[in-house]
C-alpha cells in the first residue's frame, strides 16, 4: 500500500517523526541551532493543549501571572545545587549594546558590559522564591498558587523539534505551602492534573510515579512524572511535579509567621509541562500518512472540502457547504462546540485531501455538486483512513445523519486513539525478566524497538543508586519511575541481591 509520506516508522521512526512534523506543517528550523517555527497548525494544537490545560490549573484555585525572562545571575548563586543541575543548559548575557566593528559587522560594546550576567531563564524557581519572600508574611499568606505560561532557554547539544529544543514553551507551577503535607498534596495534586490531560486531552496513556533519587530536579526533595511510551518503545517523560522541601524556601527567605508567632519556613513545589507535549502526540498516534490528532486538542475538527470547478457553477454548492458547516458548529462535542473549517482553497480536492490528512484532521467531508443537489455527505475518519482492500474509506451519510451523530463521531476517534495506544504500549511492556542478564538480553534482542521492563526494586540511595546508574547507563537505559499506588512486588530486585521493596520501569528514553 502506498502512503503519504516517504518513509514509514518501521524504516527509520527518526526519519519519519521529522517528515511528519514537515508535512503536516507544524515546524521549521529557525536559523538558531536548536530554535524552531511553531507553524500556525503545530500552535493551534499548542493552543488547545494551553487552553484544556490552563482551565486545570485555575480549577484547583492556581493563579497565572509573569516573571521576567532575565534573571540575575546572583539568584542562582544562592541555589548551588539547583545552579549546577542546569549550569551547563544556561544562555547568560553580559552586554547591553552592540558596536560596528570597522568591518561591516557588530561586535559587544565594551563599555556596555552589564554590572552583573543575567540568566536566560531556563527555570523559575530562584526568581519567584525572590516574589514569594516578598508577598509571604503569615500563615493567612498560604498557600501561595502561582503558574505561569512562558518561554525557557537550556543550550541543548542534542536537539529534535518539539522534544528537545534549546527554547520551548511550557507551563510552570510554583506555590508555598505553610508545611509538608500541604506541599505534598499539591505535587501529587498536579500530577494526576497531568495524568489526566495526558489521557483524557491527549489520548496518551501514562504511568504516574515517583522518579528515583538520581531523576530529581536540581533541588528537590522529591520528583513525580508521567512517563509515555513512543510507537518505537522508547519512553517520554511528559511531565514533571515537584516537591521542592525547604531548600528552595531556605535561599530565598520565604518565611512566615505562624499561628504562635514563630518564624517558619515555607514548604515549595513546582510543576510543568511543555511544547515537548506536542511531540508525544505525533509519536504515539501519528501513522504513516502522518499525524492523527486526538478531537479534544484538534483546531480544526472537521474540514469541509468542496470540490470546485472553479467557474459560475460553484455558488450553490458554497452555499450547501457554509450551511453544513454553520449546522455543525451548533452541535457540542466533547464539551464544546464543534469546531469547523470550510476549505474554499483553489486547488484539487484531492491534493487538498490528503494535506489535510497529513494535519491530522479528525473528520474530512468531501462534497461535490452531486452530494449537495442529493442533500449528501462523503465522511472520511482519520483514524480508519483505509478499507480492507486498501482504498480510502469514505462513507457516504446524508446531511442530517450527519449532523446528528458527529458528536458521537468525535468522541468515538477520541476513544478509538487512546485504546489503541494503551493496547500498544501494555503489549510492549515485559514483566518475565528477573535479573541484570536477562535485562541486557531483552535489550540487545529489541534494539529497534524495544518497549519496557518491568522490575523490582530495592529502591537503593547514596552509593548503592550509583553503581545502578552506571550499569544501566552502559546498556543506555533509565529508570523511568515507581507507579503510584503499584503495591509491593515479589522477589528480588536484580540491582541490588535485595528483596523488592516496589516495581519500577526500566527502558531507553528521549
Amino acid at each position: 500500500m502506498k502512503h503519504a509520506l516517504s518513509v514509514t516508522r518501521s524504516e527509520d521512526f527518526a526519519a519519519w517523526y521529522q517528515e511528519v512534523i514537515a508535512e503536516a506543517e507544524m515546524a521549521e528550523e529557525s536559523g538558531v541551532r536548536g530554535c524552531m517555527v511553531i507553524r500556525p497548525w503545530g500552535y493551534g494544537i499548542w493552543e488547545r493543549i494551553q487552553h484544556l490545560m490552563d482551565a486545570r490549573i485555575k480549577a484547583a484555585g492556581v493563579e497565572n501571572c509573569y516573571f521576567p525572562l532575565f534573571i540575575p545571575l546572583s539568584y542562582f548563586a544562592k541555589e548551588a545545587e539547583h545552579v549546577d543541575g542546569f549550569a551547563k543548559e544556561m544562555a547568560v548575557v553580559t552586554h547591553h549594546r552592540l558596536i560596528a566593528d570597522g568591518k561591516g559587522g557588530l561586535i559587544p560594546d565594551p563599555d556596555a558590559k552589564l554590572e552583573e550576567p543575567l540568566i536566560v531563564r531556563p527555570t523559575s524557581e530562584t526568581v519567584i522564591g525572590q516574589a514569594m519572600a516578598r508577598w509571604i508574611q503569615s500563615w493567612r499568606d498560604l498557600p501561595l498558587l502561582t503558574n505561569q505560561w512562558a518561554n525557557v532557554v537550556r543550550w541543548e547539544m542534542r536537539t529534535r523539534m518539539f522534544l528537545r529544543t534549546s527554547e520551548f514553551l511550557w507551563q510552570e507551577g510554583h506555590t508555598a505551602h505553610a508545611d509538608k503535607a500541604d506541599a505534598m498534596a499539591e505535587t501529587l495534586r498536579a500530577l494526576e492534573m497531568y495524568r489526566a490531560h495526558a489521557e483524557e486531552d491527549l489520548a496518551i496513556p501514562v504511568i504516574a510515579g515517583e522518579k528515583p533519587e538520581n531523576e530529581r530536579f536540581p533541588g528537590a526533595a522529591a520528583t513525580y512524572s508521567i512517563e509515555a511510551m513512543m510507537q518505537d518503545g522508547k519512553a517520554l517523560q511528559a511531565g514533571t511535579s515537584h516537591y521542592l522541601g525547604t531548600a528552595f524556601a531556605e535561599a530565598a527567605g520565604i518565611r512566615y509567621q505562624d499561628k504562635e508567632g514563630q518564624q517558619t519556613l515555607c514548604h515549595t513545589t513546582s510543576w510543568g509541562v511543555s511544547t515537548r507535549l506536542i511531540g508525544g502526540v505525533i509519536m504515539v498516534h501519528g501513522d504513516d500518512d502522518g499525524l492523527r490528532v486526538p478531537p479534544r486538542i484538534a483546531p480544526h475538527q472537521v474540514v469541509i472540502l468542496p470540490m470546485l470547478r472553479e467557474d459560475d457553477g460553484d455558488e450553490a454548492l458554497l452555499a450547501y457547504c457554509e450551511e453544513l458547516r454553520k449546522a455543525l458548529v451548533s452541535q457540542t462535542a466533547l464539551g464544546e462546540p464543534v469546531r469547523v473549517l470550510l476549505d474554499k482553497r483553489a486547488g484539487k480536492a484531492t491534493q487538498k485531501r490528503w494535506g489535510w490528512v497529513k494535519k491530522g484532521v479528525p473528520l474530512i467531508l468531501e462534497i461535490g455538486g452531486r452530494d449537495a443537489a442529493g442533500g449528501q455527505v462523503s465522511v472520511l475518519r482519520r483514524d480508519q483512513l483505509y478499507r480492507d482492500d486498501g482504498k480510502v474509506n469514505f462513507a457516504a451519510k446524508s446531511r442530517d445523519e450527519f449532523i446528528a451523530g458527529a458528536a458521537t463521531e468525535l468522541e468515538g476517534i477520541q476513544h478509538s486513539l487512546y485504546a489503541e495506544a494503551t493496547g500498544r504500549r501494555d503489549a510492549q511492556i515485559e514483566r518475565g525478566v528477573t535479573d541484570l542478564a536477562g535485562l541486557e538480553q531483552f535489550f540487545a534482542a529489541n534494539q529497534k524497538y524495544p518497549g519496557w521492563v518491568e522490575l523490582g526494586w530495592s529502591r537503593p540511595t547514596g552509593a548503592a543508586l550509583e553503581a545502578v546508574v552506571t550499569k544501566l547507563k552502559a546498556l543506555k537505559l533509565t529508570v523511568r519511575n515507581t507507579p503510584l499506588g503499584s503495591g509491593t512486588m515479589a522477589g528480588t530486585c536484580p540491582f541490588t541481591g535485595e528483596p523488592a521493596a516496589e516495581r519500577i520501569y526500566v527502558a531507553r528514553a528521549y
